[in-house]
């Protein structure tokens, strides 16, 4: 359905009221903005829309490589698993319907998140922190989904990071995610009421 906001390109009105609507029942501003974007670059037509999602799944297939050459150091392995991901037939909802934009943008950063959690595995920070963290919220902003990202983190701590040989470390690495995990749970809340917002 046609959407003044979203075709009439970034404005000022149009970017408040990206931050502001719950109109598809879940608050997603950088989905907005990507897609106001699009309308400001290539006008109304669905071409420039298409061409985006194929970029950004072009770009996730790339940082998946990237990510798990990263994280488990495997070249060959990593490539031959990202070509898979890329070409799988799962993907092609998400590339060809423009509305799912939220999908490929929220891995996007969702991958992003995990490079960046990389290097902080390595050598850990509070700086580090805050960019996954930064990614993480960017991420909620696009597609609400990544709440479960930090327990996902938790996973990867204990294989291929192997940061976890002991109930105590375990603590430990839950421990330093406390403000991915209070943000994700603010964006859950905040979803909740964007659904209760809209009826559902």
């Amino acid at each position: 359905a046609y959407n003044p906001p979203v075709l009439g390109g970034l404005t000022a009105a149009n970017v408040r009221w990206a931050f502001a609507t719950f109109h598809t029942g879940y608050s997603q501003p950088v989905t907005w903005l990507s897609f106001q974007l699009d309308a400001t670059l290539f006008g109304r037509g669905p071409a420039g829309f298409h061409l985006t999602n194929v970029a950004l799944h072009a770009a996730n297939a790339a940082l998946l490589y990237l990510t798990l050459r990263r994280l488990t150091g495997a070249t060959a392995r990593s490539l031959v698993a990202a070509a898979v991901w890329a070409a799988h037939p799962l993907r092609v909802e998400s590339v060809a319907w423009v509305t799912e934009r939220k999908d490929v943008l929220s891995g996007l950063f969702a991958l992003l998140a995990v490079l960046a959690y990389a290097r902080y595995a390595a050598a850990p920070s509070a700086a580090r922190m805050a960019a996954v963290a930064a990614l993480l919220v960017a991420g909620l902003a696009a597609k609400p989904m990544l709440v479960t990202l930090p327990c996902v983190l938790v996973l990867l701590d204990f294989w291929p990071l192997a940061r976890v040989r002991s109930a105590d470390d375990l603590l430990a690495r839950v421990g330093e995610k406390w403000p991915l995990f209070a943000v994700a749970v603010g964006w859950a809340l905040l979803t909740v009421f964007a659904q209760a917002a809209v009826g559902a």
